[in-house]
């Protein structure tokens, strides 16, 4: 494992980092559900589909009965998402929510500008499997033997997100103590909990990615994407429905809503077949 491996892993670290940066200009441009459903769409099959493909899987995919499992669970999958993108932009037209740069064109393209570059996590966990041998031939327990490679794949995208924010900031001269840190000390306290509670809870995403994969066959390991990406979108679904933001809509949206929760779940029923096979 040398300086070559490194770099790689982190340069899609980094290509991973500006899928985040899009992420944020797509919903500017796109509203939440749309540019959601578009870009999770195109993550969910570059991601899932492009580490086996590079790694001569391809007829895998297409003459085995867990290959073909896999397919029909991510074509399902990306029915699911698609259902449950519109259910929640049908409630933002009911609720009356408005995006105030809304471009489509620009929107789509970013959305899938996203989606292609978010791969990169998928790509950089994919490359970073000599590190996984590494730590366990050093005795690492196999759940957290992917663990290390994170901080080489975070590294990258947070050099991304870092310059990104630090540079709009500056061209937006907000980038100042008086204005940035004059609000009351409670406040300040307040929103870094929250800030740093947001961001322990969003990497144990991957942590438990890990813990995953670690128990997925190791020819099948690229479902691991697929599942993460469908069961993204199903939870953001109920997650809503939880804190009441479906209050007031109507019957179709929320009927709609469970429509693609319910194929959601048979996508993952299908891998789950698949793995078994």
């Amino acid at each position: 494992m040398g300086a070559h491996l490194l770099l790689k892993v982190a340069l899609f670290g980094a290509m991973w980092g500006v899928g985040n940066v899009s992420y944020g200009l797509t919903m500017r441009h796109l509203g939440i559900s749309l540019g959601v459903g578009v870009a999770i769409g195109v993550t969910l099959v570059i991601g899932t589909l492009v580490p086996p493909l590079m790694h001569g899987q391809g007829a895998m995919l297409f003459t085995t009965r867990s290959g073909l499992l896999t397919m029909a669970g991510v074509l399902v999958a990306l029915i699911g998402v698609a259902v449950v993108s519109y259910a929640g932009h049908q409630k933002e037209l009911q609720l009356g929510a408005k995006v105030r740069e809304f471009n489509v064109k620009l929107g789509l393209l970013l959305a899938v500008m996203c989606g292609i570059f978010s791969s990169g996590m998928a790509f950089a966990i994919d490359a970073a499997k000599p590190m996984e041998t590494v730590a366990l031939h050093l005795g690492v327990n196999p759940l957290y033997a992917r663990l290390p490679s994170y901080a080489i794949i975070m590294g990258g995208g947070a050099i991304v997100n870092l310059a990104y924010c630090f540079i709009r900031l500056a061209a937006l001269k907000r980038l100042s103590v008086r204005a940035d840190l004059s609000q009351p000390r409670p406040t300040l306290v307040r929103n870094a909990l929250l800030a740093a509670t947001g961001g322990i809870m969003w990497y144990l995403q991957f942590f438990f990615y890990a813990w995953g994969q670690a128990n997925i066959p190791q020819r099948l390991d690229y479902i691991n994407w697929m599942l993460h990406m469908s069961i993204y979108v199903l939870c953001a679904g109920l997650v809503g429905l939880a804190l009441g933001e479906w209050k007031g809509v109507g019957s179709r949206p929320l009927r709609l809503l469970w429509a693609g929760v319910l194929i959601i779940i048979a996508a993952t029923t299908l891998v789950g077949l698949g793995t078994a096979s």
